[in-house]
């Protein structure tokens, strides 16, 4: 797999050599899926609470007989059925985490980057740097480079400049390679990625 570099003003420079087996595979949109529903799913907190009858304050004493009212009888008003009762059958704190495979996890990641530089979607840049990470030279960054949709800018580590040019631009995002997730290749249409990030992506996923 063979793509230009450009560089910030939207001209070829260059261009680089990049691994078949991570971005020149047929796309396993299965692994694709399952990956995206676990990453999906190990955000979520899971911290969702609600007070059950043993929870709920009062209802120690019976509210009336138990007979000769023509009532249905009741044993608490904080039973389920009365208003500021305990839920039933509610929510309690668990974890959502779902634990899959490696050789899983690199299949769907490799997937969406086979999918991104086989579909003109990967874009390859020199070097990036926004000076005083001023907002508008991104925008001008990201006209040159024809990324007219939403964008992924993959860096190979956390530039503050980047990530200040990038923060008030509608559909852009930026990360560092170390966390580049299959959730966001899903999210966004093109991926800018500089050629030391694409290059320390093949060193860690060489084995």
């Amino acid at each position: 797999m063979q793509l230009n570099v450009y560089n910030i003003k939207g001209e070829v420079v260059d261009t680089i050599d990049l691994s078949d087996a991570i971005f020149a595979i047929e796309p396993n949109e299965d692994a694709v899926y399952r990956v995206m529903i676990a990453q999906k799913a190990n955000k979520r907190q899971g911290t969702h609470q609600v007070k059950n009858r043993s929870a709920v304050r009062g209802g120690g004493r019976k509210p009336f007989k138990q007979k000769g009212t023509g009532r249905a009888r009741q044993g608490s008003i904080r039973a389920p059925n009365h208003v500021g009762g305990g839920v039933i059958f509610g929510p309690s704190p668990r974890s959502y985490r779902v634990n899959l495979p490696k050789k899983l996890r690199r299949l769907a990641l490799f997937s969406m980057l086979s999918s991104k530089a086989g579909g003109d979607k990967l874009v390859v840049l020199d070097d990036l740097t926004i000076e005083n990470g001023k907002t508008r030279v991104m925008a001008e960054v990201l006209k040159n480079l024809g990324a007219d949709t939403t964008s992924l800018i993959v860096t190979c580590g956390k530039k503050d400049d980047v990530v200040r040019s990038a923060k008030n631009l509608v559909g852009v995002k930026t990360a560092p390679v170390n966390s580049l997730s299959v959730t966001d290749l899903l999210k966004y249409d093109r991926l800018i990625a500089t050629r030391e990030a694409l290059q320390i992506l093949e060193e860690v996923y060489a084995s």
